[in-house]
């Protein structure tokens, strides 16, 4: 496991507990007493840590290079082998930043859609860290149209840095297609559940992010501007992001604050990378809970609460 700068004090108790473990091997001595005073030392530590987290500790969480993405919770929520991705935007082509399909989640049907980044570099390269094309969200669209047809449930989650801004992007429409998404999933007449796994950033986030219920996971990030954006903007330098990502009240708990959000879904702790079927398995609940509580919803009332929500969101002061 890689361990990210403020971890370094766990990563040196682990290093501590396999060595008193090999000793133990290799030596034939009891070690039990030893190694479980380690043990006691690193949940103690994670605690300290994991508990009084900054907002940019977690945006650094919300990027862990271990931490699950989309593909990820998908296998690790779904029926087995219930999972059927669908390609293509029927327009220009299909787009490996957006995923999405049909599958079963306990024998309820749902089409889930969402950013997926790359673990090797060639694949982080091809989809591109995450960021889509206006192909990736017209594909999304396409896919959500479907699952309204047939009254299924539409799950979306968000790990995105933003779209992409390439000059290939503008060219096709990506203002547009964002614009276009964010209009049509405010009329769509099925339930829309919208979970952020990760980073939640921009337009990138909200062109697959207007739902009945939006929900983040404990160590994730939602905001108009990453930090290190905000802070080059600013102050013309990437150097002030922490001072930036405090000021953005980007975390979790600023979001339930403000009912930006719904609620927060616990991870195991120190992160979803340590469990991930904890994680998995909180978020496989809470899916299920909310399309049990959206199912007696007619298409319009669908529609008028989704709306209402987000016109309630913000304030206006002359």
């Amino acid at each position: 496991m890689e361990y990210l700068d403020f971890e370094l004090p766990i990563k040196e108790l682990m290093e501590q507990y396999q060595t008193c473990s090999l000793v133990g091997e290799e030596s034939g001595v009891d070690m039990k007493l030893a190694c479980s005073q380690i043990e006691d030392k690193i949940i103690e530590k994670k605690k300290e840590i994991y508990g009084n987290l900054t907002p940019w500790q977690r945006v650094q969480l919300s990027r862990h290079p271990d931490r699950p993405y989309t593909l990820d919770f998908i296998n690790g929520i779904v029926d087995k082998d219930s999972f059927v991705e669908l390609h293509g935007d029927r327009n220009f082509a299909d787009d490996p930043a957006m995923v999405g399909g049909l599958a079963k989640i306990d024998g309820q049907s749902v089409m889930i859609i969402g950013t997926q980044k790359g673990r090797t570099t060639k694949e982080r390269q091809r989809r591109r860290f995450g960021m889509s094309n206006p192909e990736g969200y017209r594909k999304a669209l396409r896919l959500m149209n479907l699952a309204e047809k047939f009254r299924i449930p539409v799950i979306t989650f968000i790990d995105t840095p933003g779209a992409y801004p390439g000059l290939e992007a503008e060219e096709r429409g990506q203002g547009e297609a964002i614009a276009r998404n964010i209009y049509e999933m405010c009329q769509m007449k099925t339930p829309i559940i919208t979970i952020i796994i990760g980073e939640g950033a921009s337009g990138g986030a909200l062109g697959i992010g207007v739902g009945n219920k939006v929900y983040m996971l404990e160590n994730t990030w939602y905001s108009v501007i990453a930090p290190e954006s905000c802070s080059s903007i600013l102050w013309r330098s990437w150097e002030h992001k922490e001072t930036a990502a405090n000021a953005l009240k980007l975390t979790p708990q600023d979001m339930l604050k403000e009912k930006i959000i719904d609620g927060i879904i616990e991870e195991p702790l120190g992160g979803a990378h340590y469990d991930p079927q904890i994680a998995y398995n909180n978020v496989k609940k809470n899916i299920l809970t909310n399309i049990k509580s959206l199912k007696n919803f007619t298409g319009d009332e669908l529609v008028n609460h989704r709306q209402e929500k987000f016109i309630a969101m913000g304030r206006f002061v002359g």
